[in-house]
């Protein structure tokens, strides 16, 4: 089979590699999306030492959907499409040996590259499910990019009163505004502390999202929130490992916070058995987040643009064949 695999700072080849062999209780999966998240960047655009590549086959991603080809389990047979959530983050593959464990089946029909956003949808719900009930609350989210958006959407079909969101690019902005965003300011030409104050009559949000992992924004999430109000940290830092919170404004604000960092903040499987679930029903829409479908050999540019958020990148979904 083919990989994908990381041989240098932001330098992808494929090689070939044995197919892998499932065990007794697996399933053999061919893989026909993968999609890029932002948590692969945290590989991706770091600089590791030169001793650290070639980085494992298939990594980093795990955002993947397939249709199984071989099945040593009755849980789930030949035919059936799935996501997947490969157990080492391994999903740049043709072939995956899983466990139904670790597996989401799809419907039979619709658009594959639409269904893989259930994956990173789902992650959102999950940390949703964790957090406080939004109900005629005002939301802050900070950053537009997927998860950003997939908050948004989720918290203004919640029934949030205010969904004021942020981010630098106005292609994202305006995306918000169009799956529920009733405010948005872009941080270049907007105070962004301010125009909440004025948007809320000073009271400030109820719950504050960080969905991108940037300092700027982790500590900027206090700023927004009421006295006692939730702070959801869900994405991951990108190229940083630490780096200073303002205690004063934890302090002042004595906020409650709930760290759902990405998909490995809990088990979140019937989180995106979930959100699949609300898709087939034709309740949830996330074609719009699929913005560019490339080739699986085009790995190395579908990367460089989602990094460099060129061509009003939203998710790149490669098509594996």
């Amino acid at each position: 089979m083919r990989g994908a695999q990381l041989a240098g700072y932001r330098k992808f080849d494929i090689i070939e590699a044995a197919t892998p062999q499932t065990r007794d209780g697996q399933v053999l999966i061919k893989t026909e999306r993968a999609s890029i998240c932002g948590s692969d960047l945290r590989t991706y655009d770091r600089a590791l030492p030169e001793e650290s590549y070639p980085i494992r086959l298939g990594a980093p991603c795990h955002e993947v959907l397939g249709e199984i080809v071989e099945s040593r389990t009755d849980e789930l047979k030949v035919g059936d499409r799935v996501i997947v959530i490969p157990t080492n983050s391994g999903g740049l593959v043709e072939y995956m040996a899983e466990g139904p464990d670790r597996c989401i089946k799809l419907p039979g029909d619709g658009d594959l590259s639409v269904w893989m956003m259930g994956q990173p949808v789902g992650t959102v719900m999950y940390a949703l499910q964790e957090s406080d009930n939004v109900l005629g609350k005002t939301v802050v989210i900070l950053s537009q990019g997927a998860i950003g958006l997939g908050f948004t959407q989720l918290m203004a079909l919640q029934g949030a009163k205010h969904v004021i969101v942020t981010d630098l690019l106005d292609y994202r902005l305006d995306l918000a505004k169009q799956i529920g965003a009733t405010h948005t300011l872009n941080p270049t030409r907007d105070n962004v502390i301010e125009a909440i104050t004025e948007i809320t009559g000073g009271q400030m949000a109820d719950v504050a999202v960080e969905a991108c992992g940037r300092p700027e924004t982790c500590n900027q999430v206090f700023q927004t929130l009421r006295k006692r109000g939730q702070a959801i940290l869900f994405g991951m830092t990108h190229t940083e490992d630490s780096f200073m919170f303002d205690y004063h404004a934890m302090y002042t604000k004595i906020p409650r916070i709930n760290v759902t960092n990405s998909a490995a903040a809990g088990e979140n499987i019937n989180s995106i058995r979930e959100c699949v679930s609300l898709m087939e029903q034709g309740r949830l829409d996330l074609s719009h987040l699929v913005t560019h479908r490339m080739a699986f050999d085009d790995v190395q540019a579908a990367h460089d643009m989602y990094s460099d958020k060129t061509d009003n990148v939203i998710k790149v979904v490669m098509e594996v064949s």
